[in-house]
């Protein structure tokens, strides 16, 4: 049954790159979830570890902090409670939790008290089914593609809650890492896709990506005396050395910069922007990371091309 399952997916790959656009609908539902709770769960996991380190055995609230945007429930995970409407709390059931669609039927609102639900959930299903279903495509069915699926729901998470709180939690940017070094070990390199690397190319991507950036840190911050990015950006970077190789990584920093630079200024130009206000690097690095996984040699043999190093 299982050899027939693989036959049909690597001999058809619209069949499979459909069948993962579909699960993957749900995987963004859950990374929704990630982007919303993880940063409070972290908050909360920081407050009672401030409290320890004032007063052992101090309650969380003892603890002059600003006060948390809502209270959270004793027990409050990923998965528990259930998921509510953030203004009536009223729970949302399967039905109303369908990706894409449920968003689309209720048009926007709760069921229960008519507020607004942001698109950004929807949009969020529809951008991980779209771009899980790209790799499936790109990679065909294996063990690249599923490495590829892997990193592309990591980055996706990272780039919500970075963006939202200016954040890149241990908790997925360490994984990702271990997960992309482990994999140079257990996969290696396959002819044609860019990940897994060899152990070598790994550990020394990884090495050389937090290095780099580390030193650009620490440079910054001796002639400005600001901080330009943070050490979340650094382990973000090392684990797109670990899954890519050091190869790569001057692409992937120069195409996150250009990046970075041309929408901060587009922001600057349309919205008014504080050129002073901090700016989360994290999607333009993840977003930078994403294209060379997917188009990595294309995109090196067109710039040496273009900059007469290739002919």
């Amino acid at each position: 049954m299982l050899n027939d399952v693989v036959a049909l997916y690597t001999s058809d790959p619209a069949l499979f790159a459909g069948s993962v656009f579909l699960l993957s609908l749900l995987i963004g539902s859950f990374l929704n979830v990630v982007i919303y709770r993880l940063p409070m769960i972290l908050e909360r996991e920081w407050r009672v570890q401030a409290a320890e380190a004032v007063s052992p055995g101090a309650d969380s609230t003892q603890v002059a902090t600003p006060a948390a945007p809502i209270a959270l429930p004793e027990r409050f995970t990923l998965s528990t409670p259930r998921s509510a409407c953030p203004k009536c709390r009223a729970p949302i059931t399967a039905l109303q939790n369908i990706p894409v669609i449920s968003w689309l039927v209720l048009r926007g609102r709760c069921a229960s008290c008519k507020a607004k639900i942001s698109a950004r959930y929807p949009l969020v299903e529809l951008a991980t089914g779209l771009l899980s279903a790209w790799v499936a495509w790109h990679f065909g069915f294996g063990a690249p593609a599923a490495c590829a699926l892997l990193v592309t729901w990591a980055l996706i998470a990272l780039t919500g809650i970075d963006i939202d709180h200016q954040l890149l939690p241990d908790n997925i940017t360490l994984p990702l890492m271990w997960a992309g070094l482990v994999a140079a070990v257990a996969i290696g390199p396959t002819a044609g896709a860019t990940l897994p690397v060899s152990p070598t190319d790994a550990v020394i991507g990884a090495a050389a990506a937090y290095i780099s950036l580390w030193l650009v840190f620490h440079v910054f911050k001796l002639f400005t005396g600001k901080e330009g990015m943070g050490y979340g950006d650094f382990k973000l970077f090392a684990a797109l050395g670990a899954w890519l190789g050091w190869k790569v990584l001057p692409m992937v920093i120069v195409l996150s910069a250009a990046t970075g630079a041309v929408l901060g200024i587009v922001m600057i130009a349309l919205q008014g922007r504080d050129r002073r206000a901090p700016m989360p690097f994290g999607p333009y690095l993840a977003a930078a990371g994403w294209l060379a996984m997917m188009y990595g040699d294309s995109l090196l043999n067109g710039y040496l091309r273009i900059s007469g190093l290739k002919h």
